[in-house]
């Protein structure tokens, strides 16, 4: 993380700023709290987000108590220097009301379900087979994964062309579904796919 507390202004504010985190994957905004100097630096030093409390007047790591611990994959400030925006890879709920989101959301909202849908990959590709599908397919290995991604593939552009609009959207939704699996069983994710997005938003 290319940040540090001197590239920070805690003083506009009273020595706090307000930190906002984001889930790394799915870009869903998952609560909001305030740093100060030293909580940015333990966050910095300890990979996890570390916040003061303004109740409290003390430092809090989140999921110190419940184990619902936030990985922080990057810090951002803003413009003016006096505001942060941390991605992080959440371990559990990040609401104390045990949501996954403190603003009442549990569910990832638009596109942010492919990175919901990746990450329940990841976590039932572990399973054993007899208790989920997708630890199955994994176990059906690479070649009837890729068959699988050509099969919904066509389903897709068949539905596409003579189907209605609620056939082409479930066709779509079982092809992301495949490709996801066909990208983690290759060591590739989503957000691989969406770099190569961006680069070519700039050629």
């Amino acid at each position: 993380m290319s940040i540090s507390a001197a590239d920070v202004d805690f003083d506009k504010s009273g020595g706090l700023v307000p930190a906002i985190v984001q889930d790394c994957k799915t870009l869903q905004v998952l609560m909001l709290a305030w740093m100060n100097r030293a909580a940015l630096d333990e966050t910095l030093e300890s990979g996890e987000a570390t916040f003061f409390s303004r109740s409290r007047g003390e430092r809090w790591r989140k999921g110190e108590k419940s184990g619902n611990r936030l990985k922080v994959k990057s810090i951002t400030r803003d413009c003016d220097g006096d505001t942060l925006l941390i991605a992080v890879e959440p371990v559990g709920p990040a609401c104390h009301l045990g949501t996954t989101s403190c603003f009442g959301a549990d569910i990832a909202p638009g596109v942010g379900r492919l990175g919901a849908l990746e990450r329940t990959i990841v976590r039932r590709a572990a399973a054993s087979p007899d208790e989920s599908g997708t630890a199955r397919l994994f176990a059906s290995g690479i070649k009837r994964i890729a068959q699988k991604v050509g099969e919904e593939g066509v389903e897709c552009a068949l539905a596409g062309a003579a189907g209605d609009r609620e056939e082409l959207c479930n066709e779509a939704a079982d092809l992301f579904y495949h490709l996801t699996v066909l990208l983690h069983s290759r060591g590739a994710s989503m957000n691989d796919v969406m770099d190569v997005l961006a680069a070519r938003s700039l050629g």
